[in-house]
């Protein structure tokens, strides 16, 4: 007798759901390949998030980025709720979320060479599917496969002919098989230097493709003097964006030529899952303008809202609502926005934003250095939620509580589709760090990598038990 295949959904449903209880991860930067960053079952209630206890942990480095959170791995031969962060010269750090305690320490070779330098990276490792590994950048251009039990090195592979000019800045991603990385330029853009987007095999490591976003009509990695454009950078803070059902990456670039051929400066990227073919490309009617300017396109990475629908912000200003069907193609695609909407304070925006999808809406979280503000998706729009004055790193969505890191110190926690103000945790100063809610804890590193320090702080919070 065949099943009914109602019973065979429900089934599958209930080992889904079994699996997510027993095994709580946050295995890259936002959660997930979209960076949704949005967790509906973290397991902290509005009436615990002030009864939280805040537990620090020094660390050998500063974390000017994300944690990834593994429950229940094996490290050193125990159980453990690890978390794992990389420092800005390149060492990654596996720490146990229940006792603070550091479980192992990689340093890279190159680490003594690089450490007080302004060689540096703010990147986020992601966790191979297994469990069983962890990649992580370092700011001497190399991907580096970790060993989740003991951090040894299982390979490294570089994705940059220049490691001193590419800067290793976003986060990585893993999707089927790849670790997805991309490469950025340093604070003064000093040329030359091209962002691309690096697509690697994990179980070898061997690099399978790159698309170079100016001298796109090269593949394989450049030296960057080859190619007679400068900068592009990737360099948002969820690095590539992936549309978990098709496996197609989407990207931003900073400053740089466009001319819809070759260079593709201040533009939104759609490519193919291996990168080996551009299938969507957007760049402002204005993008000469933001070049000379210095107003990338690129300061954040595009948002994925679902519906065919994408939001790209900007140091413009401004928040585009993008049709991914209208910049479909090769051929170039200047403005046609759906809509443009002023950034939460009509600051700059340097950070990504958070999608909550609740109750039938999809709600859209950002934050700038004046302000934080809140929108959902109706009709096909952006319709304003509510605001504030209170600046923030990128939002994070969790058991309908936005948490939102003020860099000057401080992590606020909102009601999430009111805005009302719930309570401030204390912490301390940052740059691009925001925290992951996730199995009962708030994981949220400090520090600023711009200060060019070996040692840093982590921030646990938890209820007491």
């Amino acid at each position: 007798m065949r099943t009914p295949a109602w019973v065979t959904l429900v089934v599958t449903i209930a080992v889904c759901l079994a699996i997510n209880l027993n095994a709580q991860d946050w295995p890259q930067f936002g959660g997930n390949v979209e960076s949704t960053s949005a967790n509906p079952a973290a397991g902290i209630t509005a009436a615990q998030v002030k009864q939280l206890q805040r537990r620090q942990v020094q660390l050998d480095g500063t974390v000017d980025a994300n944690a990834i959170y593994l429950r229940g791995v094996t490290v050193k031969g125990s159980r453990h709720n690890a978390l794992f962060v990389t420092t800005t010269y390149g060492k990654t750090i596996a720490v146990d979320a229940d006792s603070g305690a550091v479980l192992w320490e990689y340093t890279p070779a190159s680490y003594a060479q690089l450490a007080g330098t302004r060689q540096i990276t703010n990147s986020t490792p992601a966790a191979d599917a297994s469990r069983d590994a962890i990649f992580a950048a370092t700011p001497d251009g190399e991907i580096r496969k970790l060993a989740t039990a003991d951090g040894h090195e299982i390979w490294h592979t570089s994705i940059t002919k220049l490691a001193h000019r590419e800067k290793m800045d976003s986060p990585l991603k893993v999707f089927r098989g790849h670790v997805i990385a991309v490469t950025a330029g340093y604070i003064g853009d000093a040329p030359p230097y091209q962002g691309h987007v690096a697509i690697l095999d994990a179980a070898s490591g061997k690099l399978l493709h790159v698309w170079n976003s100016l001298c796109s009509d090269r593949g394989g990695l450049l030296e960057p003097s080859a190619c007679p454009e400068s900068d592009s950078a990737i360099w948002g803070r969820a690095g590539a964006v992936i549309d978990p059902a098709t496996g197609n990456i989407f990207v931003a670039t900073g400053n740089a030529r466009w001319d819809g051929k070759t260079y593709w400066g201040d533009a939104v990227i759609e490519l193919n899952p291996d990168a080996t073919k551009m299938l969507g490309n957007y760049t402002p009617e204005n993008t000469e303008q933001l070049n000379d300017e210095d107003i990338d396109v690129g300061s954040t990475s595009p948002v994925l809202l679902g519906g065919g629908l994408l939001a790209q912000g900007g140091k413009d200003r401004k928040i585009r609502l993008l049709s991914i069907a209208a910049i479909a193609g090769t051929s170039p695609h200047r403005d046609h926005e759906l809509q443009e909407v002023p950034t939460p304070s009509g600051d700059r925006l340097f950070t990504q934003p958070a999608v909550w999808r609740h109750n039938g809406q999809t709600w859209l979280f950002a934050a700038d250095g004046g302000g934080t503000a809140a929108w959902t998706l109706e009709s096909g729009k952006l319709q304003p939620r509510w605001k504030n004055t209170t600046a923030g790193t990128s939002p994070l969505v969790a058991d309908g509580m936005v948490y939102v890191y003020d860099p000057q110190g401080g992590l606020n926690v909102y009601e999430a589709s009111s805005g009302q103000h719930l309570t401030t945790l204390e912490c301390g100063a940052g740059h691009w760090n925001s925290p992951i809610v996730v199995d009962g804890k708030i994981i949220l590193p400090e520090g600023n990598a711009n200060r060019r320090q070996t040692s840093g702080v982590l921030d646990i919070w938890s209820l007491k038990k």
